[in-house]
Formats: structure tokens, C-alpha cells, sequence
């Protein structure tokens, strides 16, 4: 399984933005949608923010930067297609409007293993777009599992969000931040010390909203 580390920002309007598909296909419902946005934050907030796993997430999540949207994909090439959109889309708005995208994608890759697959899919996406070196894909997964650790390492949990996500950054954003943090290169290692101190138990008092129908 591929080792990705990548850092964590966030962007974007007040209200979830679903990417509907065409056709006969079950869409998700305002309610779905709402659910996993709002576990989305909570984690961003409690989690990613709270226990400072990015450095860099505060200010794009203060300044309201990061976007949030739901996709209703059921298949890889429907996420493929909703992923495209949202680069293209990330790469014409204004920074200061959209930092950072999280595309959630709750009714496909729900399989770590399949997910974690389907990341070349993504960045091959990147590349196809003319994108490289502007926007990069980061990854997290309610199943994350980094390679050589055990599926319960608490370790895994620097990487495990509510639900399956692409998170798209700009490459430009990620060079600012590391460059205005002084140990950037130690991050992940604080991470595994910060997670190793709080346990399991203190990750479940943080209260997490799990997706709905998964236990955590």
C-alpha cells in the first residue's frame, strides 16, 4: 500500500455543493449530503485542527476557504468524471475564494484497497488536465492503512476521515505553508507521537461522527 502524506488544508462556501450525475442513478439526498458534511468539519476541526495533524488546515478552514462537495458516484469512472470537474473548477477560482477542495465520495471506494488503487487513477487525472505542478490529490479514508502497519495502528488515524475523500490542493499553497513552517519535514512523525499518546480511547472521546451504516 503506498505511504502518501500530504498536507491538509481547506476551503470553501457555507453550503455543501453535490455533484449530480446524469441518469437513472440514485442521488444522494439534501439530508445525505448535509450528514457527510458535517462529519466532514467536525473531523476537520476536532481532529485535524484540534490535535494539530496539519499546521496548515486552521487558516484555510478560518478564512472559509476550503470547498466541500458530496459526489453521488457509484462507479470509478463517475468519481473519475466528478474529480475532473472539480480540478478544472479548482484551477480557474480565485485562491482566495477556494484554497482547497475535499470531494467526498460516499457510495464508491468504500474498500481501502480499491481506494488506494484508484490514487494513480487520480493523479493520472491531474496529469491528463494539464494540472501537474498546479494541483496535487492527497488521500483519506475511513479504512486508511499505511504500509507496514497493522490495521488497528492508531497511527492510521493521521490519514482516517468519516468518509472516502480526494482532497485537492494547490501545489503553490502546500509550497507557501511549508516553507512558513520551520519543521515541516517532522510532521508526520509528531503526528505518530501525537496519536500513539492519545490512544484509541482518547480518539473515540473526540466523538467523531462515523458514516452512516460503518462502525468505527
Amino acid at each position: 500500500m503506498l505511504k502518501r502524506v500530504r498536507a491538509v488544508e481547506e476551503n470553501v462556501n457555507e453550503k455543501a455543493n453535490a455533484v449530480r450525475e446524469p441518469g437513472a442513478q440514485a442521488r444522494a439526498t439534501d439530508e445525505a449530503i448535509a450528514a457527510a458534511t458535517a462529519a466532514t468539519r467536525i473531523w476537520l476541526e476536532r481532529a485535524v485542527i484540534g490535535l494539530n495533524l496539519c499546521p496548515f488546515a486552521k487558516a484555510v478552514h478560518a478564512k472559509n476557504q476550503i470547498r466541500y462537495v458530496v459526489s453521488d458516484a457509484r462507479s470509478e469512472q463517475l468519481l473519475t468524471a466528478d474529480l475532473a470537474r472539480e480540478l478544472q473548477l479548482l484551477a480557474a477560482a480565485d485562491a482566495d475564494e477556494i484554497d482547497t477542495t475535499l470531494l467526498i465520495h460516499p457510495y464508491v471506494l468504500e474498500d481501502f484497497l480499491d481506494y488506494n488503487k484508484f490514487l494513480d487513477v487520480a493523479d493520472q487525472a491531474v496529469e491528463d488536465l494539464g494540472l501537474l505542478g498546479e494541483l496535487q490529490v492527497a488521500s483519506f479514508h475511513p479504512r486508511y492503512q499505511f504500509a507496514g502497519t497493522a490495521p488497528d495502528d492508531i497511527s492510521n488515524y493521521s490519514n482516517r476521515s468519516p468518509y472516502p475523500m480526494l482532497h485537492l490542493l494547490r501545489e503553490a499553497s502546500v509550497e507557501r505553508a511549508v516553507a512558513a513552517f520551520p519543521d515541516a519535514g517532522g510532521i508526520y512523525e509528531k503526528n505518530i507521537a501525537t496519536l500513539q499518546s492519545l490512544g484509541h480511547d482518547g480518539w473515540q472521546r473526540l466523538e467523531i461522527p462515523a458514516a452512516r451504516g460503518r462502525n468505527r
